[in-house]
């Protein structure tokens, strides 16, 4: 993900016990956030003059529970596997993920890592489970992403257990609509700067979401939006990038934590353009779609 990425290992609790009464952070809500230091808390931080003493202090977050890294290999060479896309897992056998990233599985071998939260380096958190299906929806078009249906679900070829770094993700009421400007999260290990590398770290993002409406404007993306996404972003600084596709946008709704969108597109080639937002396949309008070919 491209822009300004945020992170923080607080050790001064107490400090940040202050913080959150002086700058009036509902401290239950904040904390049900899916990276809670390195999202609303921070997002509201960095709009108080203290900001600088703790954005200098961010060094790493570890909350990569729901988010998966989706990996391949090739039936010829299965020694290493590459991150091609990340994915959050919804049910103890079925992980949700795009369409267009495994779109394409002849001759390759699929696995997701849950609970990872450095690629490069073994946490000790992770959970590696083979892909045993792909479903990819029945509409979905490779050669014309704009058109939408970009949501596949993987069965896995064994249950995916609580080891205290693995959960699940809430799935959103059906055909829910996120309110214009509301702030949601987006997560993932894709390029940091355009045509740069993957994070090795899991990286995170608030982005406000812009209505249908909005997206939809000449100025904006035009007939490319569509009312099953989610647009999210657009201030040219912060916007998912190539590597988090399949990720997801998790909004608050409903009183908890929901995934709502599945990083979809984007603009090429740079990702973080003024008016032309993150893309998400909006999940809550593929509900039906999700309970017939899974669970």
């Amino acid at each position: 993900m491209e822009g300004k990425l945020k992170y923080i290992d607080v050790e001064d609790r107490d400090a940040v016990v202050e913080l959150e009464s002086e700058l009036k952070i509902n401290r239950k809500t904040a904390r049900e956030t899916p990276l809670y230091y390195a999202g609303m808390f921070l997002w509201l931080l960095g709009r108080s003059d203290k900001a600088k003493e703790y954005i200098d202090r961010m060094l790493k977050i570890a909350d990569s529970s729901r988010e998966v890294s989706l990996q391949f290999s090739y039936e010829y060479d299965d020694a290493y596997f590459y991150h091609t896309c990340g994915g959050t897992i919804i049910h103890s056998t079925w992980v949700m993920t795009a369409a267009h990233c495994v779109d394409s599985p002849q001759g390759k071998v699929y696995r997701v890592v849950l609970g990872d939260h450095n690629l490069f380096e073994n946490d000790g958190s992770e959970m590696i489970i083979p892909v045993d299906k792909i479903i990819v929806h029945e509409l979905w078009n490779p050669t014309q992403l704009v058109k939408g249906n970009d949501i596949a679900m993987l069965r896995l070829k064994t249950p995916a257990y609580d080891n205290g770094y693995v959960k699940l993700g809430n799935l959103p009421a059906y055909d829910e609509i996120i309110p214009h400007n509301q702030g949601c999260y987006i997560t993932g290990w894709g390029l940091t700067q355009s045509g740069g590398s993957i994070a090795a770290v899991l990286q995170e993002a608030i982005l406000p979401v812009v209505e249908y409406p909005i997206c939809s404007r000449d100025d904006w993306w035009s007939h490319f939006a569509k009312n099953t996404m989610v647009c999210a972003g657009g201030d040219g600084f912060t916007a998912g990038c190539q590597g988090d596709s399949g990720g997801p946008l998790n909004c608050f709704s409903l009183g908890a934590w929901r995934v709502h969108g599945i990083v979809s597109f984007g603009p090429a080639p740079y990702c973080n353009t003024f008016r032309k937002p993150t893309v998400f396949t909006r999940v809550s309008a593929f509900m039906d779609w999700i309970y017939y070919v899974s669970f």
